[in-house]
């Protein structure tokens, strides 16, 4: 198959995935909403999602999401493929809006564009490349993996322990980028199995990789839906999970997996200008977020934002 005709299955393909990233989260945030609040990482909030149509949709978008994830990486390179998933916060701002039988607010999907855009650029500076000199198949013990699985898991207690002690919105955020980090961390590890498959089908049972991604996988879905249901607003969380999930798959390849990034000077500073844009993005959703939150607390009927899931019932 040659280049174009692998490409006119990839493109579609990775579109196709971030619409269904995006759906599953829409989906997912409403459904949390028409259940009793459950306490942070508590199984209960599953079992009592598991009889809610709209999150069974959610779900079923997920697996087909990441079925066209695969198929994308199958016929295309990834420094296409990924950059085009990361529009999922955009497809999950305009799901949410339509679920919400509203129009969606523009400064939100701005905010939303925005956010793909920085971190696209960021991806596409950003591509780790494996050092020729050696193989991983299994985790690093030592070296400098140790010191950044350390950092990652305090960071991970930090967002967990400061939303658990405010009740400020910002702790949604908190939860989002402990969701974003175990996402980045599982989707590293996975590049760590896929290696073993290319060694046996049976190797990723010999090493403890597999049975740690089987433990943190799951810990990171779970906490994505307690984002979910403890934010008023959609967007914010998943531009932030979106935007951490990447960087920290990058960061463990270069600490655990022994591959190396292209440290110009040039490329440093587009991938810190990626970075600002991404921020930016994520704070004027926020902030736009914020306000039409404040207009309808204050009474403005008509005022919509296109994504407030406790306006119009069901």
């Amino acid at each position: 198959m040659d280049a174009a005709t692998a490409m006119t299955i990839a493109v579609p393909a990775a579109v196709l995935g971030a619409a269904g990233f995006g759906l599953a989260s829409a989906a997912q945030q409403r459904a949390t909403k028409e259940v009793e609040v459950a306490p942070t990482l508590s199984p209960r909030l599953l079992v009592q999602l598991t009889g809610r149509p709209l999150w069974l949709l959610g779900v079923l978008a997920t697996i087909v999401a990441l079925v066209m994830q695969l198929v994308a990486l199958a016929f295309g390179p990834v420094a296409v493929v990924q950059p085009l998933l990361v529009t999922g916060v955009a497809f999950a701002a305009g799901f949410t809006a339509l679920l919400a039988r509203r129009r969606p607010d523009p400064l939100i999907l701005l905010g939303a564009l925005v956010c793909a855009a920085g971190l696209s650029a960021f991806l596409l500076l950003a591509r780790p490349v494996a050092d020729p000199g050696e193989t991983r198949i299994d985790l690093i013990g030592g070296g400098s993996g140790l010191p950044l699985a350390i950092a990652l898991t305090v960071l991970v207690a930090l967002c967990l322990g400061y939303a658990a002690a405010v009740r400020h919105p910002s702790r949604v955020l908190a939860l989002a980028l402990a969701t974003g980090i175990i996402y980045g961390v599982t989707a590293g590890l996975m590049k760590v199995v896929t290696g073993q498959l290319h060694v046996g089908w049976d190797e990723p049972f010999k090493h403890p990789v597999l049975y740690v991604v089987c433990i943190i996988g799951p810990i990171g879905f779970l906490l994505s839906q307690n984002t979910f249901q403890q934010g008023r607003l959609v967007s914010p969380a998943v531009a932030v999970i979106t935007s951490v999930d990447p960087v920290i798959a990058v960061l463990i390849g270069v600490g655990w997996l022994g591959e190396r990034l292209d440290n110009s000077p040039a490329l440093l500073a587009g991938q810190c200008l990626a970075a600002l844009v991404v921020i930016g993005g994520v704070a004027l959703i926020t902030a736009r977020g914020s306000r039409l939150l404040h207009e309808i607390d204050a009474g403005h009927p008509g005022e919509h934002p296109g994504e407030h899931s406790r306006v119009v019932p069901g």
